[in-house]
């Protein structure tokens, strides 16, 4: 069974905010080529992440934006 779009969504906002993440840790770890599993590219279009450019793309600081931090907020506290 699959996770819903807006569950798996929770999840990656969730992996984001535990910690420092590059570029790279996210593309390993959240790359899909499935086309029903955008999650990545939905984040981006939808305002919740950004990338902190530092050198290259690949060392970019992977964080949430306040529309992203909002979002994670308003579905951990009231389900």
């Amino acid at each position: 069974m699959s996770e819903s779009p807006q569950m798996l969504m929770l999840e990656f906002l969730t992996w984001v905010a535990d910690r420092q993440r590059t570029y790279d840790e996210a593309m390993e770890a959240w790359q899909s080529h499935c086309p029903r599993q955008t999650i990545w590219e939905d984040a981006i279009i939808d305002g919740y992440i950004q990338l902190s450019s530092i050198d290259t793309i690949h060392d970019s600081e992977v964080t949430l934006t306040l529309r992203g931090r909002e979002l994670l907020e308003k579905k951990l506290n009231h389900g």
